[in-house]
């Protein structure tokens, strides 16, 4: 024989289930990486006591003012996301919940991302002084650009890689910097024909920057929108496509002359 429960109590038992779910789902690791504003690196200086750029067979200019290369920090691969962190991060500016595919390759393991990243940043590298050299028409006369930056993966800093590589061996082509004395930072990849590539994270980097001293911002321009959605204050966003792009707005900014785009 069955007994009928009240409604109070077929709402207690109905609702055990669900109280259950709920709280298996938020300690249940979920496919997300939580990232957040990481270090930059002035590629005209040196990061960890290594010159970031060091150039032979050619004469190196003395640089003023700094170009700042921009990453975010993510969680690692291997580490739990529950329900409680992405609604932590759902809510902070400083902090952006990203799909972990979007972030790491999916199915590999915590060393062979690190050496896909690293990979990565070795083609950047190559890229940056090509496109840099390339636009200097420096090619083939026995120059030689060394990169080198620890503990840094990934092809998003190679913009400035090629920007510091123009700085320092011709500045802003009439005897200044390119940067004007101004910490400029930015991001985005390049190819060897000098072509600016979106990145990710955009909106984290404009805040290292801007905690890193930098007034300027170089953007690829299709992420324009992701910059601007949390812009800090006093830092001034560049859209640039191309190395030669990116060159001119900085010499039309420091000379105080043409136009510089803006997003």
């Amino acid at each position: 024989m069955l007994s009928r429960l009240s409604r109070p109590q077929a709402l207690v038992v109905c609702a055990l289930p669900l109280v259950a779910l709920l709280a298996t789902a938020a300690f249940a690791p979920l496919p997300f990486s939580v990232a957040q504003p990481g270090m930059t690196a002035n590629v005209l200086g040196e990061n960890k006591g290594d010159p970031v750029i060091t150039i032979s067979g050619a004469p190196s200019r003395e640089t003023k003012g700094q170009l700042r290369m921009t990453t975010i920090e993510a969680t690692s691969p291997d580490t739990d996301v529950t329900l409680s962190d992405v609604i932590d991060g759902w809510f902070r500016t400083d902090q952006a919940i990203m799909p972990r595919d979007s972030v790491y390759p999916s199915g590999e393991s915590t060393k062979e991302i690190e050496r896909h990243n690293t990979e990565q940043m070795q083609q950047s590298q190559d890229a940056a002084t090509e496109a840099a050299l390339t636009y200097l028409h420096r090619t083939g006369d026995g120059l030689k650009v060394t990169l080198k930056l620890a503990d840094v993966g990934g092809p998003s800093a190679g913009l400035l890689f090629s920007l510091g590589i123009v700085d320092k061996l011709d500045g802003d082509g009439s005897g200044g910097d390119l940067t004007g004395g101004r910490t400029i930072a930015g991001t985005g990849t390049i190819d060897a024909d000098g072509k600016v590539g979106a990145v990710g994270g955009v909106a984290l980097k404009t805040q290292a920057a801007r905690r890193d001293g930098a007034t300027v911002f170089l953007v690829p321009k299709d992420e324009c929108g992701d910059a601007k959605a949390e812009l800090p204050k006093g830092l001034r966003l560049i859209p640039v496509t191309t190395l030669k792009g990116a060159v001119g707005a900085l010499v039309a900014l420091e000379k105080g002359k043409g136009s510089v785009p803006s997003c």
